[in-house]
């Protein structure tokens, strides 16, 4: 064959793969140069919201802000949303009044080093920054049940704020159907039992729940919900480029504005394709988003889409934070012999346990398809635990499996994992 040369997304330095274009599909995200710079379209989202007055004219001196940002997980470039916010309240709110909240979820605070990496030195030594905790029930308040019959319980800082500003990058969402929006509220700055709810087996089973889709969507229905019953004042929305650069910024009424977001980030990172593959490659678009296991099940969905039933999905994600080790995730995925078995016993409880969802849809996708992991610190023992095997050749792993499918078969690369979505057409 007549080799071409793919790069790989992978940690913070990528990996060359050699592929046969005679039997492979690429799919990389359209893309689009920066027209503008991010502070020039950052300034006019907040001044010319898609829905609404601009966000100086929602504000009152002395009222106290509370911002709501992604957390390291996320490759939202909060170094230049949160001062561009800051700037547009300049003279009418003091420093001091304003706290950033680091929408969690579930996940682990970061760390003092990782929100200087985030934020920036000069946002951290001026501006109060807390990491939200979801299983801090004296953080929490309680606020009612809304949407369908969620207990929701929100950050305390957040519920006492005069102004509450969500930020946030919008993408195709796994189950949720968009990043950004309404999910910075919660499960951003939810508590675990509010976060269990949203994410059970009904609504993260159903079959509206899933890339792209938003309306129809159970979780992203009562993610929705919860925000317009609990108040947002202004939501600031950015789409990032597959260099992760700034391409567009909306501002404004929270839904009106998600919505026009989500509309621009699906003609960015969605792309058909004729027909499933019997080998698809992907990865977890680089970090920081391939940082765990636990996150790369964002990459195996993606490729899952296009993927033929017992086909082979090869994901090449770093992991250097292992599964990782806090949360119940790793143990969930050990509770049982086979996803299948897995699937089985998380249909039968009649409670949603932690890290349940990651795993209810990571089992799908085994069950549907082999799953093999290319990573930098998971030895093999340590995926089998999770039912999955390791390849350090993908090209060999990629060429065998071919050859196991037979005449005919054919192979998808998706460089950068999930800031591209696939589907075939219905």
């Amino acid at each position: 064959m007549t080799a071409r040369t793919v790069r790989l997304a992978y940690g913070e330095t990528g990996l060359e793969l050699a592929i046969d274009p005679a039997v492979t599909t690429v799919v990389t995200p359209v893309h689009h140069p920066v027209a503008q710079p991010a502070d020039v379209l950052l300034r006019r989202a907040l001044r010319e919201p898609v829905a609404g007055p601009p966000l100086r004219d929602r504000v009152r001196p002395g009222q106290t802000v509370a911002i709501s940002a992604c957390d390291g997980t996320r490759p939202q470039p909060r170094e230049l949303m949160i001062p561009a916010i800051l700037a547009e309240l300049d003279g009418i709110v003091r420093l001091e009044d304003v706290v950033v909240l680091v929408a969690t979820g579930t996940h682990r605070g970061n760390s003092a080093a990782e929100l200087r990496a985030m934020f920036g030195d000069e946002i951290v030594d001026t501006v109060r920054i807390v990491n939200h905790d979801a299983r801090d029930r004296a953080s929490l308040t309680w606020l009612g049940r809304h949407g369908d019959d969620v207990p929701v319980w929100l950050n305390s800082e957040w519920v006492a704020a005069d102004v509450r500003i969500t930020t946030g990058f919008v993408e195709p969402h796994f189950f949720a159907g968009f990043s950004g929006g309404p999910k910075l509220v919660a499960p951003g700055l939810a508590a675990l039992e509010t976060v269990l709810v949203l994410h059970d087996a009904r609504r993260i089973g159903h079959a509206n729940a899933t890339w792209g889709v938003t309306e129809g969507n159970p979780v992203h229905d009562d993610v929705r919900a919860i925000a317009a019953a609990t108040g947002v004042t202004f939501a600031l929305d950015v789409i990032l480029n597959r260099d992760k650069a700034v391409i567009g910024a909306f501002g404004g009424d929270l839904l009106a504005m998600h919505a026009t977001a989500a509309r621009a980030a699906r003609d960015v990172a969605m792309r058909p394709v004729p027909a499933p593959f019997d080998v698809v490659v992907t990865t977890n678009s680089g970090y920081p988003l391939d940082q765990n296991l636990y996150q790369s099940v964002k990459g195996m969905s993606a490729a899952h889409r296009i993927t033929k039933p017992g086909g082979t999905i090869v994901c090449a994600a770093e992991c250097r934070d292992g599964f990782p080790d806090h949360g119940s995730y790793r143990e969930v995925l050990a509770s049982a012999s086979s996803p299948a078995a897995l699937l089985a016993e998380i249909a039968a409880r009649r409670e949603t346990v932690p890290d349940q969802w990651q795993v209810q849809i990571q089992a799908k996708i085994q069950d549907d398809c082999r799953v093999v992991m290319h990573t930098g610190t998971l030895t093999e023992a340590d995926l089998a635990t999770a039912h999955l095997t390791r390849t350090t050749d993908i090209a060999t792993t990629v060429a065998e499996a071919l050859d196991r499918a037979g005449p005919g078969a054919r192979a998808c690369v998706l460089p950068e994992g999930p800031l591209t979505i696939p589907y075939v057409p219905a």
